[in-house]
This record gives C-alpha cells, structure tokens and sequence, in this order.
C-alpha cells in the first residue's frame, strides 16, 4: 500500500501468543505496532485516545471477548482475529473481519491475512482520494432570471439576508445575489473548504486572513464567529493550525 502504513494494535491474553505476533509483525514492513494488550479492556482504553487502523485480536479472554470487542470498534478500525477455535469463523464474518488466524500459525499464514488488509486499506484509501479529487468545484445559482456557474476558489463568503443570499467573491465589489436559504447552501457545500460561523454567514477557510478575538476578517469584512458555531470552528483551528 505504498508508503502508507497500518498501525495495529496486538490483543491476547496469552503472553507467548502476544511475543509470537508482535515479532511476526515487526518482520512485516507495512505494519506498525503501537501497543500489545493482555485484555480487551486495556485495549478499548488505549484506542479512545489513540485509535488504530487494524487489530490482531483474540477471541477468548476473560471479561470482555474478541467477538464483543469488536461491535464496539468504530467503523474504520479493522480486526484479524487469532484463535485457537475454529468454532467462532460464523461470528467472526458476521462482524466483518477482515480475516481469521487458526492458532497455531505460522508467518505465511499471518502475512496473507496482513496482505488482506493492506489490499483493504488500500482499496479504502483510493476510494477517498478518488472522492476528494471529485469534490465540488462549481455551484450553479439562479440570479436575474440567469443561471450563473460560481467557481467555489473564488467564493469569500456567503451572507444570508431573509429568502435571499448574497455571494461574494473576490475581484468583485457587487455580491450576487440568489433566492436561497443558508441551510441549503451549506448542503451543496464541501465542509472540508466551507463553515458556517453565525446564523447569517458560511466563510470560505481558505481566504479567512485574520482572526481576532470572537470575529474572523475576510477582504475587510469583519464577520462574527457566533456562540452556536463556535466550537466547532476553533476545533478546525485547532487540528489544522491554520494549515488550510
């Protein structure tokens, strides 16, 4: 899967099973081990604060089981299972593993079931980058009886005023203006480059130049960063660094 690694986390309560994973893993250059867990419990708590791509993970284990553990997983986190029962194959498809190590196996088996998941990851990760290349880059608007292409680059910020909604762009002093409501607007939009920060403005990320305080300064236009949109847009801040 190119340079992309999966990081993967190793759970058995089994201490040899756990050593012989962890050195299969590290002889497998696209995985990277962060943590091996003797129970599930330890590894629930470890993925709320550092989420993994994939899990090696044992059926059997006192407390919590593999089978259980893995309906509380989020969606994007993957298991292999290795057991040492064959009986629980049916439970393991129905929660989707991506595969199913029969204790005890050896590194050719181990490096197919790894292969599985990087095929998956990769397919995953294509898809993704298929779906941000596709994204949005024109918006088709009624104003004046016409009907005007946007291009999104050129997009300041949208301003609602009642029905209607103003579109500001760059290198035009006069907005255009459409009968819409924000609500819809902010439908059509890619959230990844757009945010609504009051009941009467969505910003455009890319060309916000100044923030200051509670307000945000786009072309000389002051807009207030609202109570009810606050959060969220200090969350953006926060994890881009302003490296948008």
């Amino acid at each position: 899967m190119s340079n992309l690694k999966i990081t993967c986390i190793i759970v058995d309560d089994e201490p040899m099973a756990l050593n012989l994973v962890e050195s299969y893993v590290k002889k497998t250059p696209f995985l990277s081990l962060k943590k091996k867990c003797s129970s599930a419990i330890e590894a629930m708590e470890y993925i709320k604060s550092d989420p993994v791509d994939l899990l090696f993970l044992d059926i059997q284990m006192p407390d919590l089981t593999g089978i259980e553990f893995s309906k509380m997983l989020p969606k994007t986190t993957r298991v292999i299972f290795t057991t040492a029962f064959d009986q629980y194959a049916l439970e393991g498809f129905k929660v989707e593993a991506l595969d199913y190590l029969l204790k005890p196996f050896d590194y050719a088996e181990f490096l197919a079931a790894a292969n599985k998941a990087s095929n998956w990851f990769s397919l995953i990760k294509g898809k993704q980058h298929t779906e941000v290349s596709e994204e949005k880059e024109f918006l088709f608007v009624k104003s004046e009886y016409k009907q005007l292409r946007i291009k999104l680059a050129d997009v300041l910020y949208f301003e609602g005023l009642k029905d209607y909604i103003k579109i500001w762009l760059k290198d035009n002093p006069k907005p255009i203006l459409t009968l819409m409501s924000l609500k819809s607007l902010q439908e059509e939009l890619p959230e990844t480059h757009f945010m609504r920060v009051h009941r009467s403005f969505i910003v455009s990320l890319k060309n916000i130049e100044v923030i200051e305080r509670s307000q945000i300064i786009i072309n000389k236009q002051r807009i207030t960063i609202s109570d009810q949109y606050k959060a969220k847009f200090l969350a953006f801040i926060n994890n881009n660094s302003l490296n948008f």
